[in-house]
């Protein structure tokens, strides 16, 4: 009986040591899917802080008269009077 209860105490730790390792595993594999999906969200973070940027400078530069005549030649084909445009036509 006494070799008995060791051998079942033995297969006891393995069994807790197998599981502990495999929990260990299982949570390293977690851990490193979160650091990508950090890493990753920090560079859309990135990009699109940039792009803010962009479009804060873009909405400074809305009410100024450089912005408004490009946007009235290129938009409404409109241009200084007595000034002369010259169309390619050979595109």
């Amino acid at each position: 009986m006494k070799k008995n209860k060791k051998i079942l105490r033995n297969l006891l730790i393995i069994a807790i040591i197998i599981y502990i390792a495999f929990v260990f595993i299982n949570q390293q594999k977690t851990l490193n899917q979160y650091s990508k999906n950090t890493e990753e969200l920090n560079q859309q973070i990135a990009s699109e802080k940039a792009t803010n940027e962009d479009l804060n400078q873009e909405k400074d530069n809305v009410n100024s008269l450089d912005f408004i005549e490009e946007m009235a030649r290129e938009k409404l084909d409109m241009y200084h009077p007595n000034e002369r445009v010259y169309m390619d036509q050979g595109m």
